[in-house]
């Protein structure tokens, strides 16, 4: 969690590409800077998109685990 900002989270499970990103994106967007969102998904394409996302978009990805059924990141704004 940051320091200035309190930890958001989104949950997208149930939902499949591309719309685990792109409601990450539009929750990101609404943050400010250093905000840290955590995302928990269930879509098994999010291990690969939301790292993805994070590098081109240049938010930083804190972690990404999976835990029991779901996919969980932690994304910190930048």
């Amino acid at each position: 969690m940051s320091d200035n900002h309190p930890e958001s989270v989104l949950d997208v499970t149930g939902l499949l590409c591309p719309l685990p990103v792109l409601k990450a994106r539009k929750r990101l967007e609404a943050m400010d800077s250093g905000s840290v969102l955590k995302v928990v998904a269930s879509d098994p394409m999010s291990a690969i998109d939301m790292p993805h996302f994070c590098s081109e978009q240049g938010h930083l990805l804190l972690s990404q685990e999976q835990v029991a059924e779901t996919y969980q990141f932690r994304i910190r704004r930048k």
